[in-house]
């Protein structure tokens, strides 16, 4: 049987580990991509739009933890790169693994539509239409900002952290008073940047749950080198051995001002910082707990205070956005995006998903073995299960991965690396080979290029 012709949506990471997989299995495709390069949110300044970088961010997972597989991070950068290292490493792995020359650069995917009896149909930027076999879709869930809805209007300036560069761009953020909505990683950088005496700022931080801070460093190393679940112990043990560990590293959050959290560490992204407590406990950013409503330039909050500002800056996270698709075919309401091993769409053998997860504590290798699984299931030697099945296992996987998590559009992806790299790996792949020699492999409707 004839390999599938292959699109390939997005030249970020999720792409390049696809085409980087699909090319060890002599799988053929094409990859669309709508910037003029490669990296999609490590590409800072990325012409797209598509890059949430801004100029001081380092990378919140040590090197040793971002590393691919088969391409392991230079020996010679720091624990945390910066961006334009992580950069730099996307363009070495897509040199190294001869991927440029099948990116249709500055041609994105406008439409993609399923034809009745399979395969696909993609009109492109350049306004051909071309038709493949097989679609993955690699187009990143860090690019569209949600922006909360909050009552009244403020008639200051506002930004959501997407569009945050650094101090003056773009936003003149000296002597202003700015509150900064949201206490994850963005927020954390970005209030410790601006609350420098220096910028001569305001800095206030409005959360609405809390957060458990984790530092970056432990006992003289990285801190998430220190850390790892097993799967040969429950995760319920697990999380309750590890709920004091930010208070035993950090101490608790209400010595630094912050609201006590309204949830166990473990049921919400904690946020990653060596230097949001030293700020908070130096008296550089104040915090307030959610916002009630706005009105010109105050902000009421929900304790029944009130204070004026100059700038509101929401760290509020992204949708979920397929705009190739019709909402009708396949949209992902308030982030809700069930998948087969967070890459299948039960009923549609022809597409397969790659990096709609968050992966803790890292994503690099998570969508490797993810690429790793669709190239085994193009070469056919990998088979998912039934429908029922693959649907009583989405039901199982997300109780077990989101289920104790937050109520929240940011917790609906979750899924922990090293139980499910050791699942895909023993279990699942192994088992989807068992599939296919005694069902054969998925029959592909291939179509006339």
């Amino acid at each position: 049987m004839a390999n599938p012709t292959t699109c390939i949506i997005g030249a970020g990471i999720s792409g390049l580990t696809a085409g980087k997989m699909l090319t060890d299995y002599d799988i053929p495709y094409e990859c669309f991509e709508s910037s003029d390069r490669i990296g999609g949110n490590w590409a800072f300044g990325n012409p797209n739009g598509h890059s949430s970088a801004y100029r001081s961010l380092h990378i919140d997972t040590s090197k040793k933890r971002l590393s691919f597989k088969d391409f392991p991070m230079p020996e010679e950068l720091p624990d945390f790169p910066h961006h334009t290292d992580i950069k730099r490493y996307l363009d070495d792995y897509a040199s190294a693994f001869s991927l440029l020359d099948r990116i249709r650069f500055e041609n994105g995917v406008e439409h993609a539509e399923r034809l009745p009896g399979g395969g696909w149909e993609i009109l492109t930027q350049d306004g051909e239409s071309r038709r493949f076999d097989f679609l993955v879709v690699a187009n990143g869930h860090h690019w569209d900002p949600r922006l909360p809805d909050f009552p009244g209007e403020f008639t200051g300036e506002s930004i959501h952290s997407h569009a945050y560069i650094d101090p003056e761009t773009p936003l003149h953020l000296r002597d202003k008073r700015i509150l900064i909505v949201g206490i994850g990683n963005s927020a954390a950088d970005i209030a410790v940047e601006l609350s420098q005496r220096s910028q001569r700022n305001k800095v206030t931080l409005s959360t609405r749950s809390g957060a458990w801070i984790v530092p970056k460093y432990a006992f003289g190393v990285p801190a998430d080198t220190l850390i790892q679940t097993y799967p040969q112990i429950p995760l319920s043990w697990q999380r309750r051995l590890g709920r004091r560990g930010p208070i035993f590293l950090s101490g608790r959050p209400e010595n630094f001002g912050l609201p006590t959290p309204d949830h166990h560490f473990g049921e919400a992204h904690p946020t990653q910082s060596q230097e949001l407590l030293v700020r908070l406990g130096s008296g550089d950013i104040d915090v307030k707990p959610n916002i009630e409503r706005l009105d010109g330039s105050d902000v009421h909050f929900v304790d029944g205070t009130s204070r004026e500002y100059d700038v509101i800056i929401y760290a509020t996270g992204y949708n979920i956005t397929f705009p190739f698709f019709d909402e009708d075919f396949l949209s992902a309401p308030s982030n809700q995006f069930p998948l087969y091993k967070r890459m299948f769409k039960p009923g549609i053998d022809d597409l397969a998903f790659i990096g709609f997860a968050q992966s803790a504590p890292t994503l690099f290798p998570f969508v490797e073995c993810q690429a790793r699984t669709l190239a085994a299931y193009l070469a056919g030697t990998y088979r998912p299960p039934t429908v029922p099945e693959m649907e009583r296992v989405i039901k199982a996987d997300e109780e077990r991965f989101v289920g104790h998590f937050n109520n929240r559009p940011r917790h609906t992806q979750q899924v922990d690396y090293y139980i499910y790299e050791h699942e895909m790996r023993t279990k699942e792949l192994p088992a989807g080979l068992q599939r296919v020699q005694r069902d054969g492999p998925v029959r592909w409707n291939l179509v006339p290029a």
